[in-house]
């Protein structure tokens, strides 16, 4: 059985764009692809809301993914794959980080793993590096995104540029989901179900 570990943010928990609820589990991406993918992988929901790539949150604490990452790694070991999507949560105006820096947090998160041991040989697992897509029209969340849109925009290119850099799989999440116009940031059920099926069929490419 293949082992893959999803880590990310709110949009990888399940967050409902139209209220504090959380989707259920078969309708959040990770259920949709552990469902695409049958029984022969086991996928594992590391979803945090507020997450970030490695930047500490001065308002909401325990949201630094750097700091996170090695004990989830070493509590879901062994790993054949682990796919990395945050990003999103770096956009807010507390952190004033451009899209560049974003992505070179990311690939602060693609260095650990690759010098882990936490694969099924010992050695690093396989690593999918996913790129948030953009933003939508922002609501409730305007004042703390502000200035987020633009940002978001060039996540793509600079997401392909790590991947590149650190030699890991790569996948651009906005050529198949859009984010919802109910709050601007999380996904609808239906884009869930898209990219819960084309992460699928990425995985199948790489493990299989």
């Amino acid at each position: 059985m293949k082992t893959v570990l999803c880590y990310g943010d709110s949009n990888t928990w399940g967050a409902d764009p139209a209220g504090p609820t959380r989707f259920a589990l078969d309708v959040r991406w990770p259920g949709v692809m552990r469902r695409a993918l049958g029984p022969d992988y086991w996928v594992i929901e590391e979803g945090l809301n507020g997450r970030t790539t490695v930047w500490d949150d001065p308002i909401e604490g325990y949201k630094n993914g750097k700091e996170q990452l090695i004990p989830c790694l070493e509590t879901h070991r062994p790993l054949d794959l682990a796919i990395i999507m945050l990003g999103t949560n770096d956009l807010k105006l507390r952190f004033s980080v451009p899209a560049y820096d974003i992505a070179n947090g990311a690939g602060v998160l693609v260095d650990m793993v690759q010098k882990s041991a936490a694969g099924s040989d010992g050695g690093a697992p396989q690593i999918l590096l996913l790129a948030p897509p953009p933003l939508a029209t922002l609501t409730g969340f305007a004042d703390m995104f502000e200035g987020a849109p633009a940002k978001a925009l060039k996540f793509a290119a600079q997401y392909a540029r790590v991947a590149q850099e650190k030699g890991c799989h790569f996948f651009d999440t906005g050529t198949v989901i859009v984010s919802s116009d109910l709050d601007g940031i999380h996904f609808e059920a239906g884009e869930h179900a898209k990219l819960g099926r084309a992460v699928a069929e990425r995985v199948k490419t790489i493990l299989g």
